[in-house]
């Protein structure tokens, strides 16, 4: 979990261990939005390419795909890094997730990395910390080392 900001022009600065992630991949555009209008999520290119096929193909339940698709849609833009290590994060995604000109929290995960505003990341955090010890067994009694 690395601390982060928000500036008042609606650039994230990210730590220097996400400009190298970013840095190091073949295309350098990401995809910024949220599919669940609470956190946010920064994809490399590729993955968000591959999470549009998903959409696409998931039959299980069409509508929920929708759903998620519009959200990210809604709420998305086309970003890069910036000489500085910035990204511009869309306005209405600034605003939905209330990070305008705010601190916020960033952890990588399955590929991408999630934006947490301060009210998100301290729910979270007390929810991680209800069943610590049960949670971590489940995960260790299906193969977790």
């Amino acid at each position: 979990m690395y601390p982060a900001r928000v500036d008042d022009k609606g650039r994230l600065k990210l730590p220097v261990v996400f400009q190298e992630f970013f840095a190091a991949l073949p295309e350098k555009k990401l995809f910024v939005t949220s599919l669940d209008r609470r956190i946010g999520h920064i994809y490399p290119i590729q993955a968000w390419r591959q999470s549009q096929k998903f959409f696409q193909e998931f039959r299980e339940n069409p509508k929920v795909a929708r759903n998620v698709a519009f959200n990210a849609a809604d709420l998305g833009a086309d970003s890069e890094v910036d000489g500085q290590g910035r990204i511009l994060l869309p306005p209405e995604l600034r605003r939905t997730l209330g990070i305008e000109n705010q601190s916020v929290k960033l952890c990588a995960y399955n590929g991408h990395v999630e934006i947490y505003s301060e009210a998100v990341y301290e729910r979270r955090r007390a929810e991680a910390a209800v069943t610590p010890e049960e949670d971590l067994d489940v995960l260790q009694r299906a193969g977790l080392q």
